[in-house]
């Protein structure tokens, strides 16, 4: 397959507040700590993906005000391809509110901006570019008819897709999603597209498969700090966690799918490449941030070299 990889997604402009513990409804409590970033799903997962030397491009919107300056900067410096990176007029950028207590657990909410002006035409005029990939990632934090014709262009050029499904929405229709190369929902996530309950290992599994007897090929569910688990319809292939110090989570899932992207790209090997984006992820979560916290090629073989 070609190793160039795109990101039809979302971008936003992260802005952390980190404190001791979660407000109570109605209260006012003091943090200790700001800070500013460049995120969103989509160019996160970008981000992890050309940090480790992929070749990357991505299709996104913008708003036209300060944040989609620098997002489109910000990309532009980890060397992702922005030729089709759209501006808004008279529309604000995606932002995320992040919420980050002191064991690194956290609260997001996003406002799409001007995500939610990634429309179809605009995958239909990057066409001939993204013909050149060999994989495409998708979200859900732009419109749900871009992922669904994204997904339909792929299946029709023989592009291998990457689905992360979060937001969930529970009227995502499968039949759709079908095509999917690689669905990667969280335990949440999957609990809600399926409709089956997902407590127990047995239970994760049958409700993945539930999902893969509607057309999936493959289901990726990531389990936190319990790994992943690698599920299709004759097998089953857990993904043991990396035992890490965490300071910030933020991010983790989009490190693991953008690094998982990237080793895919290079091997084709799905359960390595599952490997190697468990070490990514964990390494993440050591760092503050999201973005920030994303570790270049050599920064992750050094890490690696200290948690074999």
């Amino acid at each position: 397959m070609s190793k160039k990889i795109a990101v039809v997604g979302s971008n936003m402009v992260d802005l952390v507040t980190y404190m001791d513990r979660m407000p109570f409804l109605g209260e006012t409590l003091e943090a200790p700590l700001f800070e500013m970033g460049c995120g969103g799903k989509g160019a996160n997962q970008a981000f992890a993906a050309a940090r480790l030397g992929a070749d990357v491009m991505m299709v996104t919107k913008v708003g036209d005000d300060i944040f989609g300056d620098n997002t489109i900067f910000n990309l532009q410096k980890a060397g992702i391809d922005t030729k089709h990176v759209g501006v808004i007029k008279g529309k604000s950028s995606g932002v995320a509110p992040i919420f980050v207590d002191k064991s690194g657990e956290n609260s997001i909410l996003i406002v799409k901006g001007a995500n939610a002006d990634l429309l179809p035409q605009d995958v239909d005029d990057a066409a001939e570019d993204l013909k050149q990939c060999g994989l495409i990632l998708m979200q859900m934090e732009v419109p749900v008819e871009t992922v669904y014709h994204t997904i339909a262009f792929a299946a029709a050029n023989g592009i291998e897709t990457i689905l992360n499904p979060a937001p969930a929405a529970a009227d995502l229709d499968p039949e759709r999603i079908r095509q999917v190369s690689f669905l990667v929902p969280n335990e949440t996530e999957l609990a809600l597209l399926s409709g089956m309950p997902v407590s127990t290992d047995d239970e994760t599994t049958a409700a993945a498969r539930s999902l893969i007897a509607k057309g999936i090929r493959t289901v990726i569910v990531t389990l936190g700090g319990r790994g992943a688990r690698l599920i299709t319809a004759d097998n089953v292939v857990s993904i043991a966690p990396v035992t890490v110090t965490p300071k910030d989570t933020t991010g983790a899932g989009d490190a693991f799918i953008g690094s998982f992207a990237r080793f895919y790209a290079e091997h084709g090997n799905v359960a390595e490449a599952l490997k190697s984006a468990s070490l990514y992820a964990a390494d993440s979560i050591t760092k503050t941030g999201t973005q920030k916290s994303y570790a270049s090629l050599e920064e992750f073989a050094e890490f690696c070299k200290n948690h074999s």
